[in-house]
């Protein structure tokens, strides 16, 4: 039942027909896991708290950083530093004290993605990697969970519904990772700031409708979205489950995705007498790097292999380690053995100073 304080906080919901005070109490009810707090995690957590959802699981472990501010509105300049978890908390428990915030100061992994993912009722998918964005659809699948799918990069999104009891998953999408050095990261690429929230936002939307049952989600729809253009169209989606087999397992997903893992090496693993390799471009090279690397871009690196040592080991590093991971290929296909890459790139390296 609604508290009197409920009816005040929810009132404008409970004039809507489709919702009313069923809906209102089925939303005070459920629960809704959000992975990743960063910039769709944060409008995903301020609409669902301030919507009423009873319980609102999140999963991260990285801390705020000054570069995140521009996008990810549940932070603010004094929370730089301190981790993502203990300010989100802080933020939702402030917007919405009648509703319970639970925290997973973890990565999300094959070894607790089930544990964490089964306690919710929907899973709203706010990560920025391949790996963890099919772990969470595996998962998802597994347990049978609708898995509310949104993705950014530059000026446009993807929103869609994931159901594998009702339609097409993730893998009914893309069966396949692309290679790494493919797809860049927001950190290489960039994002529009304000893009998060149209995208987050349409995220909680879904996540809201399944939770109360009412109105048509994006199961079987794919919804792409540019903000230059400002246009949105809609692709139908249809099952393909036999394009990539039965989801029976979780499995080593850093592998699956990225098979240059297997040869990445953390900054602290890195030897004395290594030569790193900057593989970015000039302009992020002159903005900073590595003390002690050496500037060799990716687009100059196959007619400049024979540069570098044979007999030493050789560390790749570009923003984020998509580039690398390429660069990493063709150094060992041209016999380079003891080539690594850095993991999590420059990015990684700055959180360690």
């Amino acid at each position: 039942m609604l508290t009197p304080s409920e009816r005040i906080r929810y009132a404008r919901h409970l004039i809507l027909p489709e919702i009313g005070e069923a809906g209102q109490e089925r939303l005070k009810a459920s629960s809704a896991l959000i992975v990743g707090a960063g910039g769709l995690g944060s409008p995903v957590g301020l609409y669902l708290a301030a919507a009423g959802v009873g319980r609102i699981g999140i999963v991260d472990f990285d801390d705020v950083d000054g570069s995140n501010l521009h996008r990810q509105v549940l932070y603010g300049a004094s929370d730089v530093g301190h981790p993502k978890l203990e300010a989100a908390r802080r933020r939702l428990q402030d917007l919405n004290p009648e509703i319970a915030i639970e925290t997973h100061a973890a990565a999300l992994t094959s070894e607790n993605a089930l544990d964490i993912l089964i306690k919710y009722d929907v899973v709203i998918d706010g990560t920025d990697n391949f790996p963890t964005r099919y772990l969470v659809n595996d998962a998802c699948v597994l347990l049978g969970k609708p898995n509310v799918y949104g993705s950014i990069f530059r000026f446009e999104g993807q929103a869609s519904v994931f159901s594998a009891q009702e339609g097409p998953c993730y893998r009914c999408l893309y069966p396949e990772p692309p290679p790494p050095h493919l797809v860049p990261s927001c950190a290489e690429g960039g994002v529009l700031g304000v893009l998060p929230g149209v995208i987050g936002t349409i995220q909680a939307t879904e996540a809201i409708k399944l939770l109360t049952g009412i109105g048509e989600t994006l199961v079987g729809r794919l919804l792409l979205f540019d903000a230059l253009k400002m246009t949105f169209r809609t692709l139908r989606l249809r099952q393909q489950h036999d394009a990539h087999g039965a989801i029976t397992r979780l499995i080593d997903y850093d592998m699956f995705c990225n098979p240059a893992s297997s040869h990445e090496v953390t900054f602290d693993q890195i030897g004395s007498h290594a030569l790193l390799v900057d593989v970015r471009e000039p302009h992020e090279w002159d903005a900073g790097h590595i003390d002690g690397a050496r500037h060799l871009p990716l687009a100059d690196l196959p007619h400049r292999l024979n540069e570098l040592p044979r007999d030493a080991d050789v560390i790749f590093y570009c923003q984020t380690g998509g580039r690398s991971a390429r660069a990493l290929d063709l150094a060992r296909e041209s016999g380079l053995t003891r080539a690594k890459h850095l993991r999590g790139g420059y990015v990684a390296w700055q959180r360690t100073r």
